[in-house]
C-alpha cells in the first residue's frame, strides 16, 4: 500500500501537470537566492534588438529615483520562484526558475530596464510553504514574475492583502487565475478552456463525437479540467458516455477493470485527466492488454520528453495532445523559440515549456516597465499591462489577451508517434488553428466553485 506522504506528492505534482505544459529535463546544479549581478558574456540572440518579432524592452537609459517598493536609482528587485525544494519531488518546475535567471542576466547585460539593472529575489514554495514564500516577497519585491506555485490557492490572502502584482508563468487554482492585480502571458481563466483539439474532432472523427467518455481521479485539479472539458464539449456538439471512470490518484493496482468498462461502454474517444506518469503509462499498458485502442484525448501537460521517450511500445501512439506555444522541434523554422534556447544555453538551465511561460511572463512584464520610463511605479506598470490586450512572447505562443485574463482563440493539436511529437492540425510548422470557438466558455460545476463575481474576479473564504 502506498504510503500517505507517496499519495500526497502524486496529487501535487498533478495539480502542476495540469496547470503547465512540460518536456521534462535535467535540474542544472546551480540556484543562488539572488540573481542580477555578475558579468555574462554576451547578449545572446540579441545582435538585432529584437526577441522574435518584439523589440528587446531592454536596454541603456537614464532612469532615476526611488519610486516604489523594490525600485531604486539603479535597480529593479523583482521576485520568482518554483516548488523545487518539495522533498517528494526535488527539482518540481525548476526550469521556470532557470528561465528567469537566464532572462533577468540576458536584460541585465543589455543594460537593464531603462538603465536599472534588474535584482532576482528567488521564492521556493515547496508547493506546502507557499505562503510562507509569499510573505517574503511581499516584503522586498516590487512585482512577482514568472513564478509557478501549485498550491498559489493558499498564497491569495497575503498577496492580496500586501498588494504584490504579478505576472505568473502559470496559474492553478481559479482563486489565482481569477485574481485581481495577476496577470499572465497565455492565460486559461477559471471561465474558459481552450478548445482547438475539440474542433479537430469534429471535423475529422463526427462519428465519435457521441462515443466519448472521461477518465479522472477524485481531486479538485482534475475534477475542475474535466468539468470544463464536459462542458465546454458538451456545447460544440459532443455527448459523453454514462460510463466515466474514477481512479485513486495514487494510483491503482490494476487498472484493466477501468479499460475494461470503457470498451464496453462503446468509447471512441477517451478524456483522460491527470499526469503522463505513472498512471496514464499504467492505463496505457492496460489497455493494450484487453484490446482497447480508443483514441485518447490530453491536455498540454503531455507534452513531456520522458512520457514520448516510453513510448518505444507505441501504446501512446493514439494519443492527441493539445498545445498553444511552438514545439521546441520547430525552433529552426521560428526564431523566438530558437532564441529562448539560445538565451538558456548561453546563460544556463534547463529548458522546457514551462521555462517559455516564464520567459514570455518576464517580457510581458519587462514591455510594460519600460513603457514607465523614470516614474516606474507599480501602478504605472499595472495601467500599461491592462492596455496589452494582445501578446505572442514575440512568436513563442499563439496570441492571447493578458489585460483581460481572456484565452487564445488559436491552437493546435499534436500526437506521438513511436518516440517523436508530431503535428496533426494545422499541418505546416510554426502554425496555429484559430477559431472563435477555441475560447471555449465554460458553464456548470466547474465554474460555480470558481465563484467569480460580476468583474470575473475570483473570491475568497
Amino acid at each position: 500500500m502506498r504510503s500517505r506522504r507517496a499519495i500526497t506528492a502524486v496529487a501535487l505534482a498533478t495539480v502542476l501537470a495540469l496547470a503547465a505544459a512540460a518536456c521534462g529535463s535535467g535540474r542544472s546544479d546551480s540556484s543562488p537566492d539572488e540573481v542580477g549581478g555578475g558579468t555574462p558574456t554576451s547578449a545572446a540572440g540579441n545582435e538585432s534588438g529584437m526577441f522574435g518579432t518584439l523589440e528587446s524592452p531592454c536596454g541603456p537609459g537614464d532612469a532615476t529615483g526611488a519610486t516604489d517598493q523594490g525600485v531604486t536609482d539603479t535597480e529593479i528587485t523583482i521576485g520568482y520562484g518554483d516548488d523545487a525544494g518539495f522533498q517528494s519531488s526535488p527539482g518540481l518546475n525548476h526550469q521556470m526558475s532557470d528561465a528567469m535567471k537566464a532572462f533577468i542576466q540576458w536584460c541585465n547585460d543589455q543594460g537593464g530596464i531603462n538603465g536599472r539593472k534588474i535584482k532576482g529575489n528567488y521564492h521556493d514554495a515547496k508547493i506546502l510553504d507557499v505562503n510562507n514564500a509569499m510573505i517574503d516577497a511581499c516584503r522586498t519585491d516590487f512585482f512577482l514574475i514568472g513564478q509557478g506555485f501549485s498550491l498559489d490557492a493558499s498564497q491569495e490572502d497575503t498577496r492580496r492583502s500586501c498588494g504584490l502584482p504579478s505576472v505568473a508563468g502559470y496559474a492553478v487554482s481559479p482563486q489565482f487565475a481569477n485574481a485581481p492585480l495577476k496577470w499572465e502571458p497565455f492565460p486559461i481563466p477559471a471561465d474558459y478552456t481552450n478548445a482547438a483539439a475539440a474542433l479537430w474532432f469534429l471535423e475529422e472523427h463526427p462519428d465519435k463525437a457521441d462515443k466519448i467518455a472521461s477518465m479522472f481521479a477524485n481531486y479538485s485539479a482534475t475534477l475542475d479540467s474535466r468539468d470544463k472539458v464536459e462542458s465546454a464539449w458538451t456545447d460544440l456538439g459532443f455527448g459523453f458516455l454514462p460510463c466515466p471512470q474514477q481512479y485513486n490518484i495514487g494510483g491503482e493496482s490494476d487498472w484493466k477493470p477501468f479499460v475494461q468498462k470503457l470498451k464496453d461502454c462503446g468509447a471512441e474517444i477517451v478524456y483522460f485527466v491527470g499526469s503522463p506518469y505513472p498512471n496514464f503509462q499504467n492505463v496505457l499498458t492496460a489497455a493494450d492488454q484487453v484490446g482497447f485502442r480508443p483514441m485518447w484525448y490530453v491536455d498540454a501537460n503531455f507534452y513531456d520528453e520522458s512520457f514520448r521517450d516510453w513510448n518505444v511500445n507505441g501504446f501512446a501512439d493514439n494519443v492527441y495532445i493539445r498545445e498553444s506555444y511552438t514545439p521546441l522541434e520547430e525552433a529552426d523554422s521560428n526564431p523566438a523559440t530558437q532564441q529562448y534556447l539560445d538565451i538558456m544555453a548561453e546563460y544556463g538551465g534547463d529548458v522546457n515549456q514551462l521555462g517559455e511561460q516564464s520567459a514570455s511572463a518576464f517580457l510581458l512584464w519587462a514591455t510594460a516597465a519600460k513603457a514607465c520610463g523614470s516614474n516606474l511605479t507599480r501602478q504605472c506598470v499595472t495601467d500599461e499591462l491592462n492596455t496589452i490586450t494582445e501578446w505572442d512572447g514575440g512568436g513563442l505562443h499563439a496570441p492571447a489577451n493578458p489585460a483581460e485574463n481572456l484565452p487564445s482563440e488559436c491552437g493546435m493539436v499534436l500526437k506521438l508517434q513511436g518516440t517523436t511529437f508530431v503535428r496533426v492540425s494545422p499541418s505546416e510548422p510554426n502554425t496555429y488553428t484559430c477559431d472563435p470557438r477555441i475560447a471555449a466558455p465554460v458553464t456548470g460545476a466547474a465554474l460555480e466553485r470558481a465563484r467569480l463575481d460580476a468583474d470575473r474576479i475570483a473570491q475568497l473564504g
